[in-house]
Protein backbone atom coordinates (compact mmCIF):
# COMPACT_ATOMS: atom_id res chain seq x y z
CA UNK A 1 0.00 0.00 0.00
CA UNK A 2 1.28 4.00 -1.16
CA UNK A 3 1.23 6.84 1.33
CA UNK A 4 -0.86 9.39 -0.30
CA UNK A 5 0.95 12.94 -0.02
CA UNK A 6 -1.01 15.53 0.00
CA UNK A 7 1.37 18.31 -0.05
CA UNK A 8 1.37 21.55 1.64
CA UNK A 9 -2.36 22.06 0.81
CA UNK A 10 -3.28 20.27 4.37
CA UNK A 11 0.29 20.47 6.38
CA UNK A 12 -0.59 24.33 7.59
CA UNK A 13 -4.09 24.21 8.70
CA UNK A 14 -5.62 23.44 11.80
CA UNK A 15 -9.29 21.87 11.18
CA UNK A 16 -11.70 21.70 14.11
CA UNK A 17 -13.12 18.28 14.05
CA UNK A 18 -16.41 19.64 15.64
CA UNK A 19 -16.81 21.18 12.71
CA UNK A 20 -16.35 18.54 10.57
CA UNK A 21 -18.12 16.23 12.47
CA UNK A 22 -21.12 18.26 12.52
CA UNK A 23 -20.71 19.35 8.67
CA UNK A 24 -20.39 15.31 7.44
CA UNK A 25 -23.66 14.95 9.80
CA UNK A 26 -25.49 17.20 7.79
CA UNK A 27 -24.30 15.77 4.17
CA UNK A 28 -25.07 12.31 5.62
CA UNK A 29 -28.81 12.93 6.78
CA UNK A 30 -28.97 14.66 3.39
CA UNK A 31 -28.22 11.56 1.60
CA UNK A 32 -29.99 9.86 3.63
CA UNK A 33 -33.38 12.25 3.13
CA UNK A 34 -32.89 11.53 -0.82
CA UNK A 35 -32.36 8.04 -0.99
CA UNK A 36 -36.05 7.47 1.38
CA UNK A 37 -37.34 10.07 -1.16
CA UNK A 38 -35.74 7.42 -3.64
CA UNK A 39 -37.19 4.76 -1.78
CA UNK A 40 -40.77 6.11 -1.75
CA UNK A 41 -40.46 6.69 -5.34
CA UNK A 42 -39.46 3.32 -6.11
CA UNK A 43 -42.51 1.49 -4.22
CA UNK A 44 -45.09 3.78 -5.88
CA UNK A 45 -43.45 2.64 -9.18
CA UNK A 46 -43.75 -0.90 -8.43
CA UNK A 47 -47.43 -0.30 -7.08
CA UNK A 48 -48.57 1.13 -10.14
CA UNK A 49 -47.04 -0.98 -12.50
CA UNK A 50 -48.53 -3.92 -10.51
CA UNK A 51 -52.09 -2.33 -10.42
CA UNK A 52 -51.91 -1.96 -14.41
CA UNK A 53 -50.71 -5.37 -15.01
CA UNK A 54 -54.07 -6.41 -12.67
CA UNK A 55 -56.23 -4.42 -14.40
CA UNK A 56 -55.41 -5.71 -18.11
CA UNK A 57 -55.93 -9.04 -17.09
CA UNK A 58 -59.44 -9.64 -19.01
CA UNK A 59 -60.17 -13.30 -17.19
CA UNK A 60 -60.00 -12.28 -13.68
CA UNK A 61 -62.55 -9.41 -13.42
CA UNK A 62 -63.12 -9.72 -9.94
CA UNK A 63 -58.94 -9.15 -9.24
CA UNK A 64 -59.59 -5.42 -11.03
CA UNK A 65 -60.71 -3.90 -7.53
CA UNK A 66 -56.99 -4.60 -6.42
CA UNK A 67 -55.50 -3.22 -9.42
CA UNK A 68 -57.30 -0.13 -8.87
CA UNK A 69 -56.16 -0.16 -4.96
CA UNK A 70 -52.83 -0.59 -6.27
CA UNK A 71 -52.93 2.47 -8.32
CA UNK A 72 -54.68 4.64 -4.91
CA UNK A 73 -51.41 3.49 -3.34
CA UNK A 74 -49.10 4.07 -5.62
CA UNK A 75 -49.84 8.22 -5.76
CA UNK A 76 -50.16 7.99 -1.56
CA UNK A 77 -46.47 6.98 -1.12
CA UNK A 78 -45.40 9.40 -3.92
CA UNK A 79 -47.32 11.85 -2.64
CA UNK A 80 -45.93 10.60 1.14
CA UNK A 81 -42.53 10.60 0.04
CA UNK A 82 -42.34 13.94 -1.24
CA UNK A 83 -44.50 15.37 1.89
CA UNK A 84 -41.75 13.87 3.81
CA UNK A 85 -38.70 14.96 1.63
CA UNK A 86 -39.85 18.51 1.98
CA UNK A 87 -40.55 18.30 6.21
CA UNK A 88 -37.01 17.44 6.78
CA UNK A 89 -35.49 19.93 3.41
CA UNK A 90 -37.16 22.23 5.60
CA UNK A 91 -36.17 21.34 8.89
CA UNK A 92 -32.32 20.71 8.09
CA UNK A 93 -32.66 24.84 6.39
CA UNK A 94 -34.14 25.53 9.75
CA UNK A 95 -31.40 24.09 11.88
CA UNK A 96 -28.73 25.37 9.71
CA UNK A 97 -30.04 29.38 10.35
CA UNK A 98 -30.28 28.55 13.94
CA UNK A 99 -33.91 28.71 14.32
CA UNK A 100 -34.12 25.08 15.90
CA UNK A 101 -32.70 24.32 19.26
CA UNK A 102 -30.55 21.38 19.89
CA UNK A 103 -31.88 19.01 22.37
CA UNK A 104 -29.05 19.49 24.69
CA UNK A 105 -29.23 23.14 25.01
CA UNK A 106 -33.21 22.26 25.61
CA UNK A 107 -32.07 19.74 28.99
CA UNK A 108 -29.87 22.49 30.15
CA UNK A 109 -32.53 24.91 30.11
CA UNK A 110 -35.27 22.80 31.93
CA UNK A 111 -32.42 21.73 34.55
CA UNK A 112 -31.59 25.56 35.44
Amino acid sequence: MRKVKFGRLFTGRKIDENIIREHLALERTKLANERTLLSYTQAALYFLLGGLALIQLKEYEEMHYIGYLALVFSVLFLTVGIWRFIVLKNKMKDLLKGKVESSAEEQDDSQE
